[in-house]
């Protein structure tokens, strides 16, 4: 039997964050412990019937069973483009600001690779969805950190980078509404990044699959919204969290020419695109106004507004999200991010994510996600305030 060495970058890899969580969850479950599962962010309620239906026709259409195109079908890129001048105001060309993803973290691991040379620097935020830093790895580039606190409203303090980093950066990544912090950003924070991408030459790349899961009525922005953003900056967007379609694996990424351009070279050497199929269902999606949006976020919202009281009856500080389906949570005193998570999954069997998997500014936090029902949620409190901390 040979033995085969693992290339060093996937030596070099952090274990994947879930795959831990999942092997500590079956362990629990084979000792007979009901399990409430609120660690992946992943929705429970079914993607609404009319996209259902729309896949349905389309899967039945002979054209839609040969290769896609590698850009995405015209029609998917134009709806795509309708979306964000209703939804943002932002007036795109689908003929090359828009490109079709196989869901968005694709487009992410894919994009530094276009852009970024070994020794080139990233500006990564800290916690912050892994796929930044591991995509950053293996385009051979250097990911610097930037701390996200909750004294700063978990905004990254761009004038604390070190000259001698940004003298080397390519691109800044930035994610609002934000995971795992559920953190949203303002008008004066995107003017702000505009100035210090500009002033550094940085490409901005900007994870908004968010923006569609917001509260209280307050929506999240584009960048693409202020003026000469599209010089610079690059938009990825999902409808996995829009439209509960997480397995569907469909979004697009949307911005400067040169930019979406690039990406697309990186796709039409390493995949074939999206089933035409799935990008039909997406154009129904896309096309249906708020009316699902609407439901599903009102969904969350009353979760939402069901665990932030029972957390902190329990004396728990939970940061109130604006937008996502998830809470962030400091740990209680004495625990560390991995020993709070592992308590509360052995002795109540409530799966949650720690917050140093996110990164090490993630240390002393957990991630509850809101993907199970009230009722559910009523349960997991009942079940901590058993167990006390």
């Amino acid at each position: 039997m040979g033995r085969f060495t693992l290339s060093r970058r996937i030596q070099a890899l952090p274990p994947y964050l879930f795959a831990e969580l999942d092997r500590k969850k079956q362990e629990v479950r084979s000792k007979g412990m009901d399990i409430i599962d609120l660690g992946v962010g992943d929705p429970d309620h079914p993607t609404p019937d009319f996209i259902v239906d729309a896949m349905k026709r389309e899967a039945e259409v002979p054209a839609n069973h040969q290769y896609p195109s590698y850009e995405g079908l015209p029609e998917f890129r134009a709806a795509a483009a309708r979306w964000y001048k209703e939804r943002f105001g932002v007036a795109l060309d689908p003929g090359n600001e828009v490109v079709a993803l196989i869901g968005s973290k694709e487009g992410i691991a894919h994009f530094p690779l276009a852009f970024v040379d070994p020794g080139d620097v990233v500006l990564v935020p800290d916690p912050g969805y892994p796929v930044y830093h591991i995509a950053t790895m293996f385009s051979g580039g250097k990911s610097h950190f930037m701390p996200l606190l909750r004294e700063n409203g978990f905004l990254p303090r761009l004038d604390r980078i070190p000259g001698g980093v940004l003298a080397k950066a390519k691109i800044l990544f930035l994610n609002y509404p934000n995971n795992p912090t559920s953190a949203i950003a303002d008008r004066k924070f995107y003017r702000n990044v505009l100035a210090f991408a500009e002033e550094h030459d940085l490409i901005v790349a900007h994870d908004v699959a968010y923006t569609e899961i917001y509260f209280d009525g307050v929506k999240p922005m584009s960048i693409l919204e202020l003026p000469g953003a599209k010089k610079r900056c690059i938009e990825f967007h999902s409808l996995s969290k829009t439209y509960n379609m997480t397995g569907w694996r469909i979004g697009f990424a949307v911005g400067n020419t040169e930019l979406v351009g690039g990406l697309g070279k990186v796709k039409t050497n390493v995949d074939s695109g999206v089933f035409q199929a799935v990008q039909g269902a997406a154009i129904a999606a896309l096309g249906s106004g708020e009316s699902a949006t609407r439901e599903i976020r009102r969904t969350y919202q009353e979760r939402r507004d069901v665990l932030l009281p029972g957390l902190r009856a329990l004396g728990l500080d939970p940061v109130t999200p604006a937008a996502t389906f998830y809470v962030w949570i400091p740990v209680p005193e004495g625990y560390t991010s991995a020993s709070f998570c592992t308590h509360l999954l052995t002795k109540a069997g409530i799966v949650t994510t720690p917050g140093n998997g996110f990164g090490k500014s993630g240390e002393g936090y957990i991630r509850i996600a809101l993907t199970k029902e009230k009722e559910r949620i009523r349960e997991a409190l009942d079940r901590m305030r058993r167990i006390g901390f």
